[in-house]
């Protein structure tokens, strides 16, 4: 799951394969003996030869593609409310609805298992692969060993490439089915490597886990990563509320958590007509300022954050999955 935030600009989009197999990455080396240091760590760490072979097979070349993705992402900023127009369409809610209808013996025994509720699993879900539709076509090794010898955040990527090796290594997928983004998120869930050593699981439990294909196992693992991320069981994540004028911007924000009383006393409303908790603290967030949609976010708001360090991540995840469950 790495964030989408990188910069954009530079030549490297317009390198030709020829070239950029030639063109010295960060260290100064070659390609080729970039993956030759890539391969004696990884056999350093107990990676095996074959598993190396047939990895780097895939890493020829830097790919001119995840290059270019990764210089020319888009910079512009969008309001909450253009985000929610593109991000919670129709069509997204109506074939959530129907993703859900059809996997209830899966998520409703993973969500109890777990403790975390079904909405979040599926607004994830939804949100990173559009219900496992989605995955990315890049060669997850050969977008990391690029991404990696091309230098800007070569530390990163590379421990994230070793990583990646380690998980094929461990006979999770075969290499050429390790498929993702330009930038190394694999599989429904969209997690990079270290993601999916950390919280990958498998449904039932005892496997290894295949969040390529097994929808089983790519609820467990969305549900253990907010387990273990401080998920409480039977909280919300939040609500849309209405303000007052009286309440000013500079109150607001999530590092303002007063308990629902106290918001309630300042004149806050809840938009469904009660407050979904009573008992919790909360922070008020309006990412578009006066005018703009108001919601109280509660702890499992942040830890929806933790998978996506975003206000607007996290309120879509939420809309979502409570639209579609």
């Amino acid at each position: 799951m790495l964030r989408r935030t990188l910069l954009a600009g530079g030549l490297a989009a317009f390198v030709t394969p020829a070239l950029a197999a030639r063109s010295p990455g960060a260290g100064g080396s070659s390609y080729a003996a970039f993956l030759a240091g890539v391969r004696r760590e990884a056999l350093a760490q107990g990676v095996s030869a074959a598993t190396l072979s047939s990895a780097l097979a895939l890493a020829v070349e830097p790919n001119p593609k995840v290059l270019k993705a990764d210089r020319h992402q888009p910079e512009f900023t969008l309001t909450w409310a253009q985000y929610k127009d593109r991000v919670l369409t129709e069509t997204k809610i109506a074939n959530g609805l129907d993703a859900v209808a059809g996997r209830t013996q899966l998520l409703d025994p993973i969500s109890a298992t777990y403790g975390v509720s079904k909405g979040a699993i599926a607004g994830i879900w939804g949100l990173e692969s559009a219900y496992g539709v989605h995955m990315g076509t890049f060669h997850v090794i050969d977008a990391l060993a690029t991404l990696a010898y091309d230098g800007r955040r070569s530390s990163f990527f590379r421990s994230e490439l070793l990583k990646s090796l380690v998980i094929l290594d461990q006979g999770a997928i075969a290499p050429v089915q390790m498929l993702g983004s330009y930038a190394g998120a694999m599989g429904q869930p969209q997690f990079m490597p270290s993601a999916y050593l950390r919280y990958a699981a498998s449904y039932p439990a005892g496997g290894r886990s295949d969040i390529w294909h097994n929808e089983g196992d790519v609820f467990a693992s969305i549900a253990n990563y907010l387990a273990r991320c401080g998920w409480q069981q039977g909280q919300p994540w939040g609500e849309e509320v209405v303000l007052p004028a009286s309440v000013t911007q500079d109150q607001l924000g999530r590092s303002r958590v007063k308990p629902v009383s106290w918001w309630a006393q300042l004149g806050v409303r809840p938009r469904a007509g009660h407050f979904a908790s009573m008992q919790q603290d909360g922070a008020v967030i309006r990412p578009d300022g006066p005018g703009g949609e108001a919601f109280l976010v509660y702890h499992n708001f942040n830890v929806i954050r933790r998978y996506n360090p975003s206000d607007f991540y996290a309120l879509a995840v939420g809309l979502l999955g409570d639209a579609i469950t």
